[in-house]
């Protein structure tokens, strides 16, 4: 695709166009970048291409997806330039975790962007980074404990192989694998572990006790000076999300918190925590350029993440937003000036309307 701005194009992805992010702000949009949600932890989003095909993925990652339209891979100078921007009013403490609606270990350079967040963004102590573990290896966590990375959050999901296999959606995931090396990692390396699975009502509830258990064993979470090594989560249904089959529905937040309680009393495991327990902490938010109901001029830039999207730029080039034109976005294209209403600010994540 010719005329694009701030991105180039780097190959295909499942029939799908990959970007590289090469001049864009970084914040504006959830896919990429950084996002700050006022407190000291800053998530920071390098890639959204994913190897594992989730049957219960809340944005639709990996090879079988039928709602993206563009996959996007960030430049790693240029994201470490923008997370010492939002790090810049935060002050010390802060926390860099690399997660995303893709796996993050599928930059190129991932072991590049732990050493710079450490290295270079002043204010940033820790560095964490989630994953479903497909490609983790001893080698490539003894160059992560080299770059300084503190925390893998791991989202297993089941210790069965099978179930494991069903959940993550890939034939190819050896759950027994992530787990030795999990395990191995946390008795010889400097990093800590903490389990981060998702309970899908119907499919593995009753695989909790057994990752609870190995937690115990292994001393999951120790190092970070946590309560628990186990964080399980809700499973929630999203817009552009898959929606596997749930017998009864999806949990309420009642009954979710009611299974973590009686879960608890069961194995003796402490699973619900307050965000001060585990490193959150407000602060200071950065600036919000425009709100929602504010007409902006903006340039279109690139093809957006998700199907019928595009990406724009205010002219002051300080945010990214997403654009969802309907049938109107078949006379866009990059380099294109738009009036834009903002319909949505929340977290200096935008989503305009044309005007």
């Amino acid at each position: 695709m010719k005329g694009l701005l701030g991105v180039e194009e780097a190959g295909r992805f499942h029939g799908r166009l990959v970007l590289k992010v090469r001049g864009l702000p970084l914040v504006g949009h959830i896919a990429f970048g950084v996002l700050d949600r006022g407190t000291n932890v800053l998530q920071v989003r390098p890639s959204t291409l994913c190897f594992h095909d989730c049957i219960f993925c809340s944005v639709d990652a990996g090879p079988s997806s039928r709602t993206r339209r563009a996959e996007f891979i960030v430049d790693v100078d240029l994201l470490v330039e923008w997370v010492g921007r939002v790090a810049s009013v935060k002050g010390g403490g802060l926390e860099a975790l690399i997660d995303g609606v893709g796996e993050p270990l599928t930059h190129p350079r991932i072991v590049d962007i732990v050493e710079k967040l450490k290295s270079d963004v002043a204010g940033v102590e820790r560095v964490a980074i989630e994953t479903h573990g497909g490609s983790l290896s001893k080698s490539l966590a003894r160059r992560l404990e080299a770059a300084g990375l503190d925390r893998i959050n791991l989202s297993v999901d089941a210790v069965s192989p099978s179930l494991a296999r069903r959940l993550v959606g890939v034939e190819w995931y050896d759950v027994e694998r992530v787990l030795r090396i999990a395990e191995w990692i946390i008795k010889e390396t400097s990093i800590d572990v903490v389990l981060t699975p998702v309970v899908v009502p119907g499919y593995n509830e009753g695989e909790m006790r057994a990752l609870i258990e190995w937690a115990r064993r292994v001393g999951a979470g120790r190092k970070s000076g946590w309560p628990t090594g186990v964080l399980i989560q809700k499973f929630e249904v999203h817009k552009y999300g898959r929606k596997p089959r749930l017998k009864g529905g999806p949990w309420s937040w009642q009954r979710f918190y009611s299974w973590l309680r009686r879960l608890e009393r069961e194995t003796g495991y402490r699973l619900i925590v307050e965000p001060r327990e585990i490193g959150f902490e407000e602060r200071p938010s950065i600036e919000k350029p425009f709100s929602e109901g504010d007409v902006v001029r903006a340039v279109v830039a690139s093809p957006g993440w998700h199907r019928g999207e595009w990406l724009a730029v205010d002219r002051g080039w300080r945010r990214v937003i997403a654009v969802f034109p309907g049938p109107a976005g078949e006379d866009l294209a990059p380099g294109m000036e738009v009036r834009l209403r903002i319909v949505r600010d929340k977290d200096n994540i935008f989503i305009g309307e044309l005007r």
